[in-house]
């Protein structure tokens, strides 16, 4: 839902509900300091309004007096304020019922509830953030990993809005030079469409392609990647999945069959969150239950970003291996061979296999042999050998990778066109600077600021 008026004086919670030693409601808007007044009684008389100090110790009552909760009330005024608007933080305690109520005062007073996200845009809106620090306000809320962590941090400093901006200097420049040769023919005016320009133009065009390539490890640190375990009945498999998380989440047993649904659990690896996915043996001859679990499994594979075949390396390889393995590699997702076991065999004794995999590497999950390598192969295909740093600037969204595309493609037909009428070339050169501004919200539609605030929780 579209909030409805900028003119609006909004409220939330602001801190997640239960019990904890302090919550927070927020209030931000024209009258909001003097909503807060209206419910806000000091022992010493101070006034939140006209009073120079902006953190006051006091009680929140009722319209009838009575006392709701012991707060601190933290007044921060326009524009010097997480919205640039008067911003009025009540610090109560933590819990449902003080919260409710003084939000429910607010709200009598004249507030009316913020939509999810509403605050972080309100600050765009008024422009104390761009859209890539809008967006890594979620992202900081909602990382796993120090790596996510410090991406987000990046982001929310302005490292990608930077490079945006001098993109579009560049590019803003050229249409002016472009614009100046088609409005002033008649002008003595120096050669402004030149080999120059087009040399800065192409080298525009190479950064993007420089950032486009940062989009899949930023995706990565945003979303997380997804990690399968497969193989036949007991080589193994439940036995990697807990050793890799350090803790007994699946049940192991001897009998075939035991894992029926598939179990996951969140690791971090290479600074990535993985999400790590026990699935049921493939075998055939199953029953019907076991039947249903194999096909949520198969499911996973398509799904995952790598899938890890487990084989049991003391045992000899049967039909069935081999068949699984033809069947793994007909959906395309990266395959680490794992060799599991190691510590019932020798290495010479070891069965040998056939390494048309994408990694394979030798473990053993009962004494963790191998575990560090395994993790490290992880690393690599999802990051790739060239692993960017979360301090480096990158793209973390499909609609940052999409526009960025857009504006690379559209640089892509002026330079090869780049001897053509200069009205061409400014097509071309807008195309870009749209996109670009879709990026940083310059240029970005009301629809896409919907679906992207939306996202937030509600107080932020």
């Amino acid at each position: 839902m579209r909030p409805t008026s900028l003119e609006d004086t909004i409220a939330a919670i602001s801190t997640p509900l239960g019990e904890g030693g302090i919550g927070i409601v927020r209030v931000s808007g024209a009258k909001a300091v003097d909503i807060v007044r209206g419910i806000f009684c000091s022992p010493r008389g101070r006034d939140i309004k006209t009073s120079r100090a902006r953190v006051f110790y006091g009680e929140v009552r009722d319209d009838d007096g009575a006392a709701i909760d012991e707060v601190l009330v933290h007044v921060m005024r326009a524009p010097h304020s997480y919205t640039r608007e008067d911003v009025v933080e009540i610090n109560c305690h933590g819990g449902a019922g003080p919260l409710n109520a003084v939000l429910e005062l607010v709200l009598i007073h004249g507030a009316r509830i913020a939509e999810p996200g509403e605050f972080t845009r309100r600050a765009f809106l008024n422009g104390r953030i761009d859209l890539v620090q809008a967006e890594a306000v979620i992202d900081r809320i909602r990382a796993r990993t120090r790596a996510s962590l410090r991406a987000a941090a990046t982001a929310a400093s302005g490292a990608l809005s930077q490079s945006i901006h001098s993109l579009n200097t560049v590019l803003v420049d050229a249409l002016a030079r472009i614009e100046a040769s088609v409005d002033f023919p008649e002008e003595d005016l120096p050669d402004l469409v030149n080999e120059g320009l087009r040399s800065r133009l192409a080298s525009a065009r190479e950064r993007m392609r420089t950032l486009l390539n940062t989009a899949e490890t930023g995706r990565l640190y945003r979303e997380g990647a997804s990690v399968a375990i497969a193989g036949r009945p007991n080589v193994g498999k439940s036995s990697l999945f807990n050793a890799l998380l350090r803790d007994a989440r699946a049940i192991v047993t001897a009998e075939p069959g035991t894992t029926r649904d598939r179990i996951e659990e969140v690791i971090t690896i290479a600074g990535v969150p993985v999400r790590l996915t026990d699935t049921a043996g493939i075998r055939s001859g199953a029953g019907e239950v076991e039947q249903i679990g194999m096909d949520v499994a198969r499911e996973s594979f398509k799904t995952a970003d790598i899938v890890l075949f487990v084989c049991d390396v003391s045992q000899p390889l049967t039909a069935e291996d081999e068949q699984f393995s033809t069947d793994l590699r007909s959906i395309e997702t990266p395959i680490i061979l794992v060799l599991n076991k190691t510590d019932l065999v020798d290495e010479a004794a070891r069965v040998p296999w056939r390494v048309d995999f994408n990694a394979a590497c030798a473990v053993s999950a009962a004494t963790g042999a191998g575990l560090q390598e395994l993790e490290s192969a992880i690393g690599r295909l999802l990051l790739g050998d060239m692993s960017i740093a979360p301090s480096q600037e990158m793209l973390t969204r499909a609609h940052q990778r999409d526009s960025l595309r857009r504006a690379a493609k559209a640089l892509d037909g002026l330079l090869e066109n780049f001897g053509a009428s200069p009205e061409f070339l400014s097509i071309d050169l807008r195309e870009a600077l749209g996109a670009l501004g879709e990026i940083t919200g310059e240029t970005t539609s009301e629809d896409l600021l919907d679906v992207i605030f939306s996202s937030f929780c509600i107080g932020k």
